[in-house]
């Protein structure tokens, strides 16, 4: 049995104890109420908190309103969101949890105003930022001075509430980390000129936080050990900042991650892709460790209490953020001190529908678990009052999460899967390079399925002969899809293949590829990236703006990096028409022109998949009750399949 003896010793920081080493980060959630925390986000907060994690961190709230945007958030300086702070902090804390509220001003960091047209956005500084191609307007000392004030009403206000702490956002290049960069604050009056200079925008608001939370609420600092872009803000720097800071008796602790909002490189680690190696900030945590005495709180990639455990026993840190682990699974704690590791839902860090949500301006959830966000919609899933035989067909994500719902609430179930595994196109989608940690989905559910009384047939193809056979009550039809493909004149000529085919190795790859990308998300990026270390020479063609551009930012940016190193061409706004022996021919989307790529071997498509509807067919011929689930009723991704699965497993 492991041992989580360090994850699970309690933590006194300004006379507030934290019952475990376990937080859930400041992370935008999508699910106010006009600025204001709504009943939504105390229920998702609060989960978290049921779940034994010591730690809840509010998302960053706005201290002025210069620093409002498009991207909605909670307005701290408004007295009108001390209501709904109460509410959440009531849902929180009677379970041992703590909640901290963050403070920021995004600076530059702003493309949109609220009404959707562009602001005046407001830095140390007129240096662009990059990302969003904004150009700011160098902030007056009267302004200043007032968001210094913000943050000191903003404090008051989350006081009034009853919150426990504070945490200011000076990571991610946001205003307060502006001001410390050297390469953006270029100012010469007392707030810029030399280090002191440039650290003094974040004192003052440390200072003036202070004065607004009295003297019991703990008050710590977000920072970017490492911006991991071109705006070059390194671990040394930052190094001299903890230890400058560390001497500041209204200061209790650093919460360091990594990465800056400013570029596309850096943003990507803000929510980490899961091609990133777990716990890769900790080495950065605790090079801070060693130059500071406060206690050092880190996240990034910590997915599993094992990963935290390790860190917390080398010494890296005192605390780790676990958001997208509790966002996963928020009994996570819980399991972990009751032993039950094996029962954690492991986050993959697929970024799909967490931050992928978010940047769509919609809830969080979690494809995975489809009940966070929607704790208020699922609160209570009643068991039936009437039994009935269910017979599932396929077992995918779909097929697996219906049956262990129905058999949960307390139907019979029978799950038919036609091949000799389960988990459909989960199966292939892991073979792609980096995304192996994809596959924990179907462990993860095969997990839940072995706690269930569910019936599962490998080898079994359902047909009207099985249903006559093991006559049902109900049939969940969700057999899935199959790779589309349309004519493409000269097909005959060509060497032409699907994605399936390659990542089943059933095709015999040429050297010279072009993939012909309708998709434009995970599959097109994998294969390049498969193919190209095979030793191919690859070009890939893309029916969108950019490849990957159906997938989260995060995700697909950091993918697209990587194919620039490995020397992979993209070509943008095309969608294939034709191919010869050696030819391809496409149409720009755009313009209609042609554009011919040469010397090919082999095209392999990934141009989206086709509903199987025969079974729907039949049942619907003899009038058969069922459902149609997942692929089968459209072709999408594993958060619908899921959710789907969720849905009809309650509604049988």
């Amino acid at each position: 049995m492991v041992k989580l003896n360090n994850l699970f010793r309690p933590l006194s920081i300004r006379g507030k104890e934290f019952k475990n080493r376990i937080f859930s980060t400041g992370h935008m959630a999508v699910m106010l109420d006009d600025g204001k925390p709504s009943q939504r986000l105390a229920a998702y907060h609060g989960a978290k908190a049921k779940g034994g994690a010591a730690l809840t961190i509010v998302e960053a709230a706005r201290v002025h309103p210069t620093g409002d945007s498009g991207r909605p958030a909670i307005r701290a300086y408004d007295p009108a969101c001390v209501p709904g702070y109460k509410k959440l902090a009531g849902e929180c804390q009677p379970h041992g949890c703590l909640v901290f509220g963050q403070l920021t001003h995004p600076g530059r960091e702003m493309a949109l105003a609220s009404d959707g047209s562009q602001p005046v956005a407001y830095a140390p500084a007129a240096i662009p930022n990059e990302r969003f191609h904004v150009m700011p307007r160098a902030m007056p000392i009267s302004l200043i001075n007032e968001i210094i004030k913000g943050f000191e009403l903003s404090a008051s206000h989350l006081r009034e509430a009853g919150l426990d702490g504070i945490e200011l956002v000076a990571s991610h290049g946001y205003l307060l980390g502006q001001f410390l960069n050297p390469k953006i604050n270029l100012r010469t009056d007392k707030y810029g000129g030399n280090f002191e200079g440039r650290l003094r925008f974040l004192k003052d608001a440390i200072e003036a936080t202070r004065r607004g939370a009295g003297g019991e609420m703990v008050l710590g600092v977000r920072l970017s050990g490492e911006d991991k872009d071109y705006t070059e803000n390194e671990l040394d720097q930052m190094l001299e900042i903890c230890s400058a800071l560390d001497s500041e008796p209204d200061l209790d602790y650093f919460n360091i991650t990594v990465g800056t909002s400013a570029g596309l490189a850096g943003s990507t680690h803000i929510v980490p892709p899961m091609e990133y190696e777990t716990g890769y900030t900790a080495p950065i945590s605790a090079s801070i460790k060693s130059v500071v005495t406060k206690p050092i709180f880190v996240a990034g990639r910590i997915n599993q209490p094992q990963i935290a455990e390790e860190i917390l026993k080398m010494g890296q840190a005192d605390m780790c953020g676990m958001t997208r682990a509790l966002i996963s699974d928020p009994m996570m704690p819980r399991k972990a001190a009751n032993g039950d590791l094996d029962d954690i839902r492991a986050c993959v860090a697929c970024n799909q529908a967490c931050i992928g949500h978010m940047l769509n301006a919609c809830s969080i959830s979690c494809i995975q678990r489809p009940e966070t966000g929607r704790e208020l919609q699922y609160a209570n899933i009643s068991k039936t009052k009437l039994k009935k035989s269910i017979l599932v067909a396929g077992g995918g994500p779909a097929g697996v999460k219906a049956a262990c719902i129905a058999a949960d609430r307390g139907h019979r179930v029978t799950l038919c899967e036609k091949s000799n595994s389960l988990g459909g196109q989960i199966n292939l989608a892991q073979s792609l390079p980096g995304r192996a940690e994809f596959g924990g989905i179907i462990t993860n559910l095969n997990k839940e399925l072995e706690k269930t009384t569910v019936s599962v047939r490998f080898n079994s193809f359902v047909n009207l002969d099985l249903i006559k056979e093991l006559a049902p009550d109900v049939v969940i039809a969700a057999t899935g899809a199959t790779p589309y493909m349309p004519e493409i004149q000269g097909a005959e000529e060509a060497h032409v293949v699907n994605a399936w085919q390659v990542l089943e190795g059933k095709a015999n790859v040429g050297g010279r590829v072009v993939i012909a990308d309708w998709r434009c998300d995970w599959v097109g990026l994998g294969l390049a990236e498969l193919l190209v270390k095979q030793g191919c020479r690859v070009r890939l063609a893309v029916n969108g703006m950019v490849a990957g551009q159906n997938i989260p930012q995060y995700a697909r940016d950091a993918w697209i990096g990587k194919l620039h190193k490995l020397g992979v061409e993209i070509i943008p706004h095309v969608r294939i028409v034709g191919v010869d022996s050696e030819d391809v021919y496409f149409q720009h989307t755009l313009s209609g022109e042609p554009v011919i790529l040469n010397s090919v071997d082999t095209i392999v498509t990934a141009l989206g998949h086709f509903a199987e509807t025969k079974l729907e067919e039949d049942l619907s011929k003899y009038g058969i009750p069922h459902h149609i689930i997942g692929d089968c009723l459209s072709p999408r991704t594993v958060e619908e399949a899921i959710l789907e699965g969720l849905n009809v497993g309650i509604k049988v």
